[in-house]
């Protein structure tokens, strides 16, 4: 009996973790392929800033290696990008030609950082920072340059930072909010978080935005212009001003999309062949950037892949993690949130704790 066929386009860990739970519900169900167009197994992307600075390695991050692909019969393309759907013939085309059929198919392609629309943009030097390539572009950087610019004072942007200076570069961190991860935290919060990475070395120009990234005359950026006219010299600049879902295969499919490929509860789209998961999805309105929620959605998924067929993905919490050497922030709900807001800094000079309360609930902590 030949068994029908499961493609995953998208070797990270959205579609990693929805094969485990389909392994573990119906082990035998499925001829499993898997698409990747980066050349590594499945690893931890939330682990990529450890690795920035120099806390691990990527060896380290690996979450299910070469043996575990072959141990449980799953064909891993690698550095095969998938550039084609054809719903109508039920197939995904590689750009090397490479084709394989589906009865199933789960696209996982994840998000790109976005770059902002202005002069230089494209300029060598200028990075993304999720993924392993940009992880290590920045790492070879630091080796023989010094001047950093990082481009948004998110978690991303935070993170980047830090691993950088720790790699002994000069850093800058431009973010157009007046204070640090806004929309996560109230602003006495964010200015506290602001003191403790200035003690680190790292410089701020907050509220204000970035004009232009500056041509050294070879291709390559050498500063960063401000708005207002301030000019930052820059080797290396980190975008990480948000991020932007991958759903140009989906749209080319004829799938339904806005700022996401449209699932139901189910992680169904409009197609029910076709399943979407992770940051590429939009679930109600939203997509998720963070681990755990993706993790849920994997369950739901697998559920469904696995013909049970009774599970409901319903949305997840907001919570937000920053973890740096000497500085954890851990920000749960929506903020900020109308209603009554108290504080409570205790003692401790290292803790706050803020609760938002609306008709008495709690409805966010920092």
């Amino acid at each position: 009996m030949n068994k029908p066929r499961l493609v995953v386009i998208g070797n990270g860990m959205a579609g990693v973790r929805t094969l485990e739970e389909v392994l573990r519900l119906a082990p035998d169900h499925y001829r499993i392929t898997v698409f990747g167009a980066e050349p590594h197994p499945n690893y931890n992307r939330a682990l990529l800033s450890p690795v920035l600075a120099g806390e691990q390695s990527f060896e380290e991050i690996i979450l299910n290696d070469l043996a575990w692909y072959t141990d449980n019969g799953i064909e891993l393309l690698l550095g095969r990008n998938v550039v084609k759907i054809d719903r109508q013939r039920r197939q995904v085309i590689a750009e090397d030609g490479t084709c394989a059929g589906y009865d199933r198919l789960v696209i996982a392609t994840g998000s790109t950082p976005s770059r902002l629309s202005i002069p230089g943009n494209r300029l060598d030097g200028v990075v993304g920072y999720r993924d392993i390539a940009g992880a290590r572009a920045m790492i070879e950087t630091a080796r023989s340059h010094s001047h950093a610019v990082v481009i948004g004072g998110g978690l991303l942007g935070l993170e980047a930072a830090n691993g950088l200076k720790q790699r002994g570069m000069d850093v800058t961190v431009v973010h157009l909010a007046e204070w640090l991860l806004e929309k996560q935290l109230e602003r006495p919060a964010g200015e506290k978080l602001l003191r403790a990475l200035q003690a680190r070395g790292i410089r701020f120009r907050l509220g204000t935005a970035t004009e232009e990234l500056i041509d050294n005359g070879d291709g390559r950026v050498c500063a960063v212009q401000l708005q207002g006219g301030e000019i930052i010299t820059a080797d290396l600049v980190v975008m990480a001003a948000g991020i932007t879902p991958n759903t140009a295969l989906a749209e080319a499919a004829g799938l339904p999309c806005r700022h996401g490929i449209l699932v139901d509860d189910t992680l169904q789209t409009y197609d029910p062949r076709i399943y979407a998961i992770g940051e590429c999805a939009n679930h109600r309105g939203i997509s998720y950037g963070l681990v755990a929620p993706v993790m849920e959605q994997a369950k739901v998924c697998a559920n469904h892949l696995a013909m049970l067929g009774f599970a409901r993905y319903l949305g997840s919490p907001a919570e937000t993690r920053l973890k740096l050497a000497g500085i954890e922030m851990l920000g749960v709900g929506d903020a900020p949130h109308p209603g009554q807001v108290q504080g409570m800094p205790g003692a401790c000079p290292l803790h706050e704790w803020q609760i938002e309360l609306a008709s008495g609930e709690v409805v966010a902590w920092t």
